[in-house]
């Protein structure tokens, strides 16, 4: 059980050094001025913030390992519905199966998301990950020790809820901590004919995202829009914010008021 929980967090702390890593080196050191123009905030966060961030984040990490041991032990396995045969369903299916998780950890993540916002839960679990008002790639996973439970229990509803093979989940995983460093990033890469397609209108951005660490409210969505539409917590001021980050003939303007 030691050896798994330890190959777990492994796994986990690897995956988050290289794709937030691999972000804060191209974006906060190599090319920061090439890609000013695309920075949602123009300030950048302090030393101390990126410390603040890594540390919390390492510890997030023993939650979630803790949770992988816990879904994998004996006692659990056989009450998931994680196969390990992939012509049991399939590969369409085996595909379908990480588009409905991620479309599942959506929906869990918008409304967990928003009851942390409540007065009298917000201190105890969200406030940590709130405290990067101006987030870096490294905030992605910088939660307080029962934002981290909360954070994991998603694997718990995916696997309890549909049939998905246990390399399903790790390219679930693996998507999600790409879209999650993505909307922590602090810059804002889609271009204006993604965001603006019949489609990538309904993509979350990580002008979205960062806006909601900004003022706190709104924009609770985690790889779509859909809910923040359908229930009117899109911030008023999201369009005009993103147009202004993604139309090329604006960046020199940005630049100036910059």
């Amino acid at each position: 059980m030691e050896k798994l929980f330890w190959g777990f967090y492994l796994l986990l702390a690897l995956r988050y050094v290289l794709i937030a890593g691999l972000a804060f080196l191209i974006f906060y050191v190599l090319m920061p001025k090439r890609l000013l123009a695309r920075k949602v905030q123009a300030l950048f966060p302090k030393q101390k913030d990126y410390v603040r961030e890594v540390g919390y984040s390492f510890f997030t990490f023993l939650v979630f390992a803790l949770v992988g041991v816990v879904i994998s032990s004996k006692a659990v396995l056989p009450y998931t519905q994680i196969y390990s045969s992939i012509s049991d369903y399939g590969w369409d299916y085996f595909m379908l199966s990480v588009v409905l998780a991620l479309l599942l950890h959506d929906t869990y993540f918008y409304w967990t998301h928003r009851l942390m916002h409540h007065p009298r839960l917000f201190k105890l679990f969200h406030l940590t990950h709130h405290k990067s008002t101006n987030p870096s790639p490294w905030a992605a996973f910088a939660f307080s020790p029962l934002e981290a439970v909360v954070e994991a229990g998603v694997i718990v509803f995916i696997v309890l809820l549909i049939p998905i093979h246990k390399y399903a989940i790790l390219l679930f995983l693996l998507l999600m901590t790409i879209y999650n460093v993505y909307g922590h990033l602090g810059y804002e890469i889609y271009p204006a004919r993604v965001v603006n397609s019949r489609l990538g209108k309904w993509l979350n951005t990580s002008t979205s995202h960062n806006m909601h660490h900004k003022y706190f409210k709104g924009n609770y969505g985690l790889y779509f829009r859909f809910w923040d539409e359908l229930l009117h917590t899109t911030h008023p001021h999201y369009d005009k914010t993103l147009a202004k980050l993604v139309r090329p003939e604006l960046k020199e303007r940005v630049k100036q008021e910059l």
